[in-house]
């Protein structure tokens, strides 16, 4: 299949509001794809790419471009053996080699395909294809009803790797299933203003303790356990007191749901950045872990023993984890109707340096994945996980180092950010020496006193009120706002959404 046929289908959805068309287009696409070429379609038309990010930026983008080809010749198969090769390029001399592949590449591009390349490296296709179209696409080109590719893709975490399975001769997603040792994306939680608001929408709810941990899944088949981070990634070396903690529950097979956390000797949480030290070090582990143990608390069961319990409820799934779990690995935990029980736990989860606390419907299901109707975080201060989409050069003792932030909150309508305002409170000496670095890496343009950057990094920011703005285009700036941490376990397709934002904000 043509590049060139795949750029004019994005050209199309982009250029169509209907959600009908959108999903007729991309239908048609998956099924003019050869079976080797529908994930890449998919991801294509999604705005990705197989391979995930291969590490091409704007400078790298400058120096392979040249003039474009007269007529399109590109199969979507080369440009993909492309950026596998692309992926692979390692050490010494890689900027020359990732820039001689893709000026080999680019070369052969028509204008349109220039463009639309450039845009889907650095993760600025913005087509309108959210991941709801591409499901309904999928459902549509393979005839599979919508719910079981929905199902699918919660437990691969990937919609292109299911086009393909779903595309194939024959259709069948029976391996996309909760497995050991593939991990599911976790299940997030909404926000609710106080406990009495949750209760409202669930009735008796479960409260647990909200920990500012590292967020861990925990895969175990008898003697074998491996711990997944929240972006699935496999940190069972960095953490051997986990792996030990697993193996000594009553059980052969499981996968836990839980946070880790180091702690004090007095037994309160450390901040979360000493927590994650323990997942940035590959060496001397034995060492690390005898300055800085790890405690896991286990909060959820969705595999026991052969039997898949993401679709029990909450309640039968906590209650199974409640008989094998030690006392001192169980997240402490209520279940009451009564708001004054509600807030009286929450302030017990205060006092002991934690966040606040989730609640719970007792009769929800687990939603891999998704932020579901069925959970709501609660948390003593308001706090929004923001893209970071520019910074201004500081002054005085600042003078040198990258210091007021531009803070964005993610648009699914737009695919971009909406700015809420700008902070440079909270910021340690150490916090502005790190992030000038790091945000020099993703520069994206600059004037004499603002250096843009691409949305990549995530800040946690704390905040007293959302107030009405006419200042900037969401209509909502943020009041008091302060640098909590920055979010490295996030992305920023994970950044909070301008909904979110909405609901905090006063009503007129």
């Amino acid at each position: 299949m043509l590049l060139a046929a795949v750029v004019d289908i994005s050209q199309r959805v982009a250029a169509t509001s209907k959600r009908s068309e959108k999903i007729e287009l991309i239908s048609s696409a998956l099924k003019l794809a050869a079976p080797e070429e529908v994930g890449i379609v998919a991801a294509y038309l999604s705005g990705a790419t197989p391979q995930g990010r291969i590490g091409v930026g704007y400078a790298t983008l400058r120096n392979a471009s040249g003039p474009p080809a007269a007529e399109a010749s590109i199969e979507i198969a080369e440009i993909d053996r492309t950026l596998d090769s692309l992926a692979k390029v390692r050490g010494s001399g890689s900027e020359q080699r990732k820039t001689e592949l893709l000026h080999s590449l680019f070369a052969r591009a028509t204008t349109a395909e220039q463009e639309f390349l450039a845009r889907l490296l650095i993760g600025e296709l913005r087509q309108g294809a959210l991941e709801g179209i591409m499901l309904e696409a999928i459902a549509k080109a393979s005839g599979i009803g919508l719910q079981r590719i929905r199902r699918a893709v919660m437990m691969a975490g990937d919609a292109a790797e299911v086009a393909k399975a779903a595309l194939a001769p024959g259709g069948r997603l029976d391996s996309y299933e909760i497995q050991l040792f593939r991990p599911v994306k976790p299940m997030l939680a909404q926000t609710s203003e106080d406990a009495e608001a949750a209760l409202g929408e669930f009735g008796e709810a479960a409260f647990e303790y909200k920990f500012d941990g590292a967020r861990v899944q925990v895969h175990r088949s008898g003697g074998d356990v491996r711990i997944f981070s929240r972006a699935l990634n496999d940190v069972t070396a960095a953490a051997p007191e986990i792996v030990e903690a697993a193996l000594r529950l009553p059980a052969r097979d499981l996968i836990l749901d839980g946070e880790v956390l180091s702690l004090t000797p007095e037994g309160r949480p450390q901040p979360f950045q000493v927590t994650m030290r323990r997942f940035g070090r590959k060496l001397d582990v034995d060492r690390t872990r005898a300055d800085l143990p790890l405690t896991p608390v286990w909060f959820d069961l969705l595999y026991l023993d052969g039997a898949p319990l993401v679709d029990e409820a909450q309640a039968r799934r906590f209650a199974a984890l409640k008989e094998l779990s030690r006392p001192e690995h169980l997240i402490p935990n209520l279940v009451t109707a009564k708001a004054e029980e509600a807030e009286d736990f929450l302030r017990q989860s205060l006092d002991r340096g934690h966040e606040g606390v989730m609640a719970k419907a007792r009769d929800s299901l687990y939603a891999a994945g998704a932020r579901g109707q069925g959970w709501r975080k609660i948390k003593k201060a308001h706090t929004l996980d923001l893209a970071v989409l520019a910074a201004e050069w500081g002054h005085g003792r600042r003078r040198g180092w990258l210091s007021n932030l531009h803070l964005g909150a993610r648009n699914p309508a737009t695919g971009g950010f909406a700015m809420l305002g700008k902070t440079f409170k909270g910021m340690t000496d150490e916090m502005l020496a790190w992030q000038t670095a790091e945000l020099l890496k993703i520069e994206a343009a600059r004037d004499p006193y603002t250096v843009y950057v691409e949305p990549k990094l995530v800040v946690e920011i704390a905040f007293g009120d959302i107030q009405i703005s006419p200042r900037y285009p969401s209509g909502m700036a943020l009041r008091f706002a302060r640098v909590k941490r920055y979010r490295l376990d996030k992305s920023a397709a994970e950044a909070d959404t301008i909904e979110t934002v909405r609901k905090l904000a006063p009503v007129g």
